[in-house]
């Protein structure tokens, strides 16, 4: 059995709603309610689920920038990272507390193009972290930037270059070299492929499995494809509307779903072939509810083609299934 590396205990996390002139609070947001999840050392956690469930917030909360990037935001739960000196709850530390973790904690984000600095040279850009968080020399640290450049595939001439000489792909590799300059042991990779052309998807997630295996890390990979999530990862979480629904070992979770939400999911993944049998699609009625409004129970009920009445009196908790994943669904 692999240690725990991070541990996502009851985690809830609310948006303030500001209306008014002098910005009065209203209401507020529930993006992330009572979710709890373990990543073990060297695995992947593929986190899934449609735009607005959460996952990335969850991500978020992960690196503990949340308080720093949105004003008012309330948090709720635990999130305990495991490290040589004792495990840390990281949503009791500050900003400054939290910065000596930065180098074991890192982040590729999203958007290539809104990520990396346009004014910076890609080459600084991935010293910055050495800087802060070594004692490397100048050329030890120059060294290490032309390796890592070349490690993700790009060249090490490149380094004075700026972002706008780069394509999407090429950006997007410097910022997994820049998350990989200090030796992190967990990286937060927030829809890292969703910007891409699908052709060079594949080469990001494969380079992402070949440093994994190379440096030993550790991922929390946040996607909405399905098919991208199981190819990478060892064990999908599957989010709707802020809960978590399901949970489970990637191969289960892909080929036997056991949540209403999740079989629609995963119906909905486009099949290469033009001939393929499409009589077993499930297409889900009805709106996807606002998060200000949040059905009572089960979240999913009012899209569920199997929903009873009994789900709208309680929020259904995460059972083992017989296919062995856990689901939070009686009725499945």
């Amino acid at each position: 059995m692999r240690k725990p590396l991070l541990e996502v205990k009851n985690l809830t996390i609310g948006y303030p709603v500001w209306r008014g002139v002098l910005r009065r609070k209203v209401g507020e947001v529930r993006a992330v309610d009572d979710v709890s999840f373990t990543i073990h050392e060297g695995e992947t956690l593929g986190l899934v689920g449609e735009s607005g469930c959460g996952k990335s917030t969850a991500a978020k909360a992960v690196i503990n920038i949340l308080k720093a990037t949105v004003p008012g935001v309330h948090q709720e739960g635990e999130i305990v990272f495991h490290r040589e000196g004792g495990p840390v709850n990281l949503l009791q530390l500050s900003r400054r507390k939290m910065q000596p973790l930065r180098a074991e904690i890192q982040m590729i984000f999203q958007d290539p193009f809104s990520s990396l600095n346009p004014r910076m040279a890609v080459g600084s850009m991935i010293e910055a972290p050495l800087r802060l968080h070594t004692k490397q020399t100048k050329k030890e640290r120059i060294d290490r930037v032309h390796w890592l450049l070349e490690r993700v595939g790009l060249q090490a001439s490149q380094a004075d270059r700026y972002p706008h000489e780069f394509s999407g792909g090429q950006r997007q590799r410097i910022g997994i070299a820049r998350a990989l300059a200090v030796n992190p042991k967990l990286i937060v990779a927030d829809e890292p492929v969703s910007a891409l052309d699908v052709s060079v998807q594949a080469q990001v997630v494969n380079l992402l499995a070949d440093l994994q295996d190379e440096f030993g890390l550790t991922y929390l990979f946040v996607a909405h494809d399905l098919s991208v999530v199981h190819h990478i990862s060892d064990r999908i979480a599957v989010m709707y509307l802020g809960d978590l629904v399901e949970i489970g070992e990637a191969d289960l979770v892909y080929q036997q779903p056991a949540h209403p939400y999740s079989r629609a999911l995963l119906s909905a993944v486009p099949h290469p072939d033009p001939r393929a049998d499409r009589t077993g699609r499930i297409i889900l009625e009805g709106e996807i509810p606002t998060p200000l409004a949040k059905p009572s129970g089960c979240a999913f009920r009012t899209r569920c083609p199997i929903a009873e009445p009994a789900c709208s009196k309680e929020i259904p908790p995460l059972t083992p299934k017989e296919t062995g994943q856990l689901a939070a669904c009686p009725y499945t």
